[in-house]
């Protein structure tokens, strides 16, 4: 190898330039496939709009109880008397089909008791699908309650649910679950 054959091979070539411009534009033309196409993946304003839910409570009375939609699914919200309150303190865990709190709001396993199951007593949050089947359970009528435990009804397979939304009676194997929800103030909820 003479002086002049190591001097040539150090410096590039036209053949080494057509090779990384090609490669360039090789990384450009699948950058310019690929994010348009992860991006259309990414959910939609209206999926967005949907994945949480602002409720003002400040007209909820008492005893009464509301039906809203979050994300396609009905979420039942009660307003409990103190009696109510009381009474679901008082069912001991044993006394439950499903001891597990089943509460997005907390991280880990709780057990069902009451106090696992709300953020503020007065109010319970859960998601009005019945577990077993999909179907959506009765009692949300102002001042209505059904089934054997003061709660919610299935009437398509007869289960029976407490105000805490928890399964008492029936082919239902969970209680009722309670969404991810804050306090945004004193009167308004936020679900999701």
């Amino acid at each position: 190898m003479s002086a002049t054959d190591s001097t040539h091979e150090a410096e590039p070539t036209r053949r080494d330039f057509i090779h990384i411009m090609a490669g360039a534009a090789t990384v450009v033309g699948v950058a310019g496939v690929a994010v348009p196409l992860i991006d259309q993946m990414n959910p939609d304003a209206s999926v967005l709009a949907l994945s949480t839910k602002e409720v003002d409570l400040s007209s909820l009375e008492v005893g009464q109880a509301i039906k809203v939609m979050w994300q396609g699914k009905p979420v039942f919200i009660r307003r409990r008397t103190a009696e109510e309150i009381r009474t679901v303190e008082a069912t001991p865990i044993s006394d439950l089909k499903d001891p597990v709190a089943r509460n997005d709001n907390l991280s880990g396993k709780f057990d069902a008791e009451d106090k696992n199951r709300v953020i503020k007593p007065e109010y319970i949050v859960v998601v009005g699908v019945c577990t077993h089947l999909g179907c959506v359970p009765l009692g949300t009528s102002q001042g209505e309650v059904r089934g054997d435990f003061g709660g919610w009804f299935c009437p398509c397979h007869g289960s029976h649910y407490d105000n805490s939304g928890r399964i008492r009676k029936g082919p239902a194997p969970q209680n009722l679950e309670v969404p991810k929800y804050i306090f945004a103030t004193d009167t308004t909820i936020r679900i999701g």
